[in-house]
């Protein structure tokens, strides 16, 4: 099989591998990655360009090949059939559609849990503290190291008022979202995802580990709905645990949308090519 390459891909390709090696090449890599990461906006590592940035970020080798590879195969497609402005179009709109529907996701989790340890009156000053640790080990065991880290702070700012489990539970889902950090090309790759089987419903797909061909019309939808039960109930199906799901289906919902208005109106005045 020939390998084509369009050529909005193979620039977004080239991007985001530059990126990645600026990530292992650039000192540590951590500079690197705080200026470019997407951060929650109360975080202070968040700037204003990480809206950008982060979507050209990968968190290692695997998440930037398996990206680039789905870009390549379905975005190569999209572009032919529809040139690079619209294709363009769709992937930035995905992408910002992505981290809206993500940061609205945490927002929720944000004020639910500043509700949660609204009868604590802590400090601002304080808070901040908190929800800053650095607790980043996994799930389970990140919980015991925030509390351990937390301890020293409260007494040394003379915090005498007895923190109950559910006290406890608001600050470390503040403290989950407030450290959160968003990578990837993901929220792009769905919209395309989503663009690719609107304009081949009928084509066959399969995922590595479920060789089974479906079509697109029922596969994209099926993987929508995976990551949904994954974002509302913390259970992972095909992808890593620290993965935005909501951002998943984000970029799925606004391909969807635009691809929608397109087909409506391919022979009115929005038509661009």
């Amino acid at each position: 099989m020939r390998f084509n390459i369009t050529d909005a891909v193979k620039h977004l390709i080239i991007i985001n591998v530059v990126m990645f090696i600026g990530t292992v090449t650039l000192g540590d890599g951590l500079l690197f990655k705080r200026l470019f990461t997407m951060y929650f906006p109360t975080n202070d590592l968040f700037q204003p360009w990480q809206v950008v940035t982060h979507m050209f970020m990968h968190g290692g080798p695997a998440h930037l090949l398996f990206n680039m590879f789905a870009l390549w195969m379905f975005g190569t497609p999209v572009e032919q059939r529809l040139g690079s402005k619209k294709f363009l179009f769709i992937y930035f709109s995905a992408g910002f559609g992505a981290l809206l529907f993500q940061l609205g996701y945490y927002y929720v989790d944000y004020f639910t849990a500043m509700q949660s340890i609204a009868d604590l009156n802590m400090s601002s000053e304080l808070l901040n503290k908190i929800i800053n640790i650095d607790a980043t080990s996994g799930q389970y065991i990140k919980g015991e190291i925030l509390q351990q880290k937390m301890i020293p702070i409260l007494n040394e700012a003379n915090f005498n008022t007895n923190i109950s489990s559910s006290n406890f539970a608001g600050l470390f889902n503040l403290n989950v979202v407030n450290t959160s950090a968003m990578v990837g090309a993901s929220g792009c790759i769905m919209g395309i995802l989503a663009a690719f089987g609107m304009m081949n419903p009928n084509a066959k797909l399969m995922m590595i580990f479920l060789p089974i061909p479906i079509k697109a019309k029922y596969f994209i939808p099926g993987i929508i709905l995976l990551d949904v039960i994954s974002a509302f109930t913390g259970q992972s199906f095909f992808s890593p645990s620290n993965t935005a799901y909501m951002a998943h289906v984000g970029g799925a919902v606004i391909g969807f949308i635009v691809m929608y208005f397109w087909k409506k109106n391919e022979k009115d005045k929005y038509r661009w090519n």
